[in-house]
């Protein structure tokens, strides 16, 4: 039987469950329900929610629907594309109400790097406005507290006329709830808290005026930034070696096998390990792999500069890009950012060892997001890769779990 003293949460857009399973890993948390409109992620979370947290009613917790239509999210829907459900309000009143909401609506139209890509600098993205969502679910259940994650990017998206952060901040105090009037103070850097690559996000705690009282919110949610959140910080980065290091290694092939109907160009690992299967690489990117990385541990360091990288893809491939495509993770450091586009070609994150010669596979992913071996990801290459660059990586989600437990313990 789990411990009914347990903080109760939902999960909004859940992804495959990074957060969710860093607040379950903290052991003061009970998930009532996740909700993620996208298959493969629903799938994972509930096989996740089933095996290693042992919900039995995994799939009844595990709401696969679109946000945006909140009466239906609420009190059921019946749906060709996501089936049939009694909705999120018959899990919570179940639950007798719930106490914390996690989660953040997708980053890409807050991001910097999107609104670059889009001539119209992500202005006319839907998900610019899936807060509204969040903020509806938030106004319902009345939690004590939320925590809502995204990208910094999001202080300075403005898709109309004004700050997206300013009608944020407004829209959660019209609500009922008090969150930090300096958001720039509340971009936390993963590294500090374990997490072996570059990765900041903004992470923003409200709490309900009308439970904790104006000053008390205003007390406690500095407490949080200053004192319960960064109590969790290690004494020492983690570098990519220490995260990836220990896998078994996997080598090109001298010709072409098949595997699960797939064609690979490297070794299956021995011994075998879920996840750790190199995707196919051709024999051009395996030489520029040879060339990058033989640089790099021969001390010469001729392609490091983005200006060279750039003229080599174009000397390999005949194009241009305005980003350079290649890049080698260092053994010694902290890897560049996991993200979800991850799946299209791994060129990013090429794997520092010169005698392997490929893009980083599934399980070096999920290891630089600090998920636990024993989460098995189920799905494609695409599916996989996407739902792990999306993911709040656990390690952190763990930290948060445990400082909103400190902060909240004998008040709720």
């Amino acid at each position: 039987m789990r411990n009914s003293k347990k903080i109760k949460s939902i999960d909004l857009f859940a992804g495959c469950g990074g957060l969710m399973d860093g607040f379950e890993q903290s052991d003061h948390y009970k998930t009532i329900a996740a909700v993620e409109w996208e298959k493969a992620p629903c799938r994972n979370l509930a096989i996740r929610l089933k095996n290693k947290w042992k919900y039995s009613d995994a799939d009844q917790r595990v709401l696969r629907f679109d946000i945006q239509r909140t009466d239906e999210l609420f009190y059921g829907w019946n749906d060709e594309e996501y089936g049939r459900s009694e909705g999120l309000d018959k899990l919570i009143k179940a639950a007798n109400g719930i106490d914390v909401i996690i989660g953040g609506p997708p980053c890409q139209a807050y991001s910097i790097a999107g609104r670059i890509r889009d001539e119209n600098g992500m202005k006319d993205d839907y998900r610019n406005y899936l807060f509204e969502s969040y903020l509806k679910v938030v106004d319902k259940y009345k939690p004590k507290a939320f925590v809502f994650e995204n990208v910094p990017g999001i202080l300075s998206a403005q898709p109309g006329d004004r700050p997206i952060i300013d009608i944020i901040q407004e829209s959660f105090d019209k609500v009922g709830y008090h969150v930090l009037a300096d958001l720039k103070n509340a971009i936390i850097d993963f590294t500090e808290y374990g997490v072996p690559q570059n990765r900041k996000r903004i992470i923003i705690l409200g709490l309900r005026k009308d439970y904790f009282g104006e000053e008390k919110c205003k007390e406690l949610v500095e407490g949080f930034y200053k004192f319960n959140l960064p109590k969790y910080k290690v004494k020492k980065k983690v570098t990519v070696e220490e995260a990836i290091g220990d896998l078994p290694k996997l080598y090109p092939l001298s010709e072409e096998m098949k595997y699960e109907g797939k064609r690979i160009s490297h070794s299956l690992p021995e011994p075998f390990v879920p996840n750790h299967v190199a995707r196919w690489q051709s024999q051009r990117d395996i030489g520029i792999f040879k060339l990058l990385t033989k640089d790099i541990e021969s001390g010469r360091n001729e392609y490091v500069t983005t200006e060279a990288l750039k003229a080599l893809y174009t000397k390999m491939t005949g194009k241009n890009s305005n980003v350079h495509k290649y890049h080698v993770i260092r053994w010694n450091q902290q890897s560049n950012l996991i993200p979800a586009h991850l799946f299209k070609d791994g060129l990013r994150h090429i794997h520092p060892d010169s005698q392997q010669l490929r893009t980083i596979t599934v399980r070096e992913a999920a290891r630089l997001q600090t998920f636990e071996d024993d989460y098995i990801f189920d799905g494609s290459n695409m599916d996989t890769y996407r739902m792990i660059g999306n993911a709040v990586p656990p390690l952190f989600a763990k930290c948060l779990g445990n400082a909103v437990n400190d902060m909240l313990s004998g008040l709720i």
